[in-house]
């Protein structure tokens, strides 16, 4: 396996909670992604502050500066095409991709959502798992394609439900999840241990990677 890092952005809206468990992971000199930018939609984020504490290039493309979508995304393509960008993690990036930036960016985009996909895609999915009465929950890394959390799944943490859960504790459950099937599913795409095949992630098995985190480390 080569040793080279893998020049990698995250995106952000807001505080950076899945931005800051990635950092964490990048700062193994053995982990095969390299954090190099962190960029925001919106200035003043919590999440710029946490990564410029942590030594790394942050920027600002304010989407509401723009007239629609696809200008705002063309900003920040050339944002992360002058950083030599070569893998992208939305880490509550807020923002719905068109099919130009996520089409550009295919096999290099991925994605953190906090349910066992396909079920519960889209918004209030603790709520919904609730209300359904399922007895696991969980979150799903997935690459992301243009129909919205439905792209070829890449690793899966899985989490119970129980009786006297609310929304707000089962969230924080995900949340822990969240914070470890992440950094484990990012070492698997910049390893090249996890090939896409289509529409499913195919695991190559015979390229060890020693900075892999397990994804139920602590559960």
């Amino acid at each position: 396996m080569s040793t080279k890092r893998v020049k990698t952005a995250i995106l952000i809206s807001g505080r950076g909670s899945n931005m800051t468990a990635l950092i964490e992971a990048a700062a193994d000199p053995s982990y095969p992604a390299e954090i190099a930018l962190v960029l925001s939609n919106r200035p003043g984020a919590p999440g710029l502050d946490r990564a410029a504490a942590a030594g790394l290039p942050t920027a600002t493309v304010d989407h509401k500066a723009f007239a629609d979508r696809e200008s705002f995304e063309r900003a920040v393509d050339a944002r992360l095409e002058e950083a030599g960008i070569e893998l992208v993690c939305l880490a509550g990036f807020m923002r719905v991709l068109t099919p130009w930036f996520i089409t550009r960016r295919t096999g290099r985009l991925i994605n953190i959502h906090p349910s066992l996909m396909p079920s519960f895609r889209g918004l209030h999915t603790h709520e919904r798992a609730i209300e359904e009465g399922v007895k696991i929950h969980g979150c799903t890394v997935h690459h992301v394609v243009p129909d919205v959390d439905a792209g070829p799944i890449i690793a899966q943490a899985a989490v119970p439900v129980l009786s006297d859960d609310t929304p707000d504790t089962l969230a924080a459950r995900v949340l822990e999840a969240e914070h470890r099937v992440y950094p484990y599913a990012l070492a698997l795409v910049a390893s090249g241990m996890a090939v896409l095949d289509g529409n499913r992630v195919r695991i190559a098995d015979d390229r060890p990677c020693p900075a892999l985190i397990s994804p139920h480390r602590g559960a």
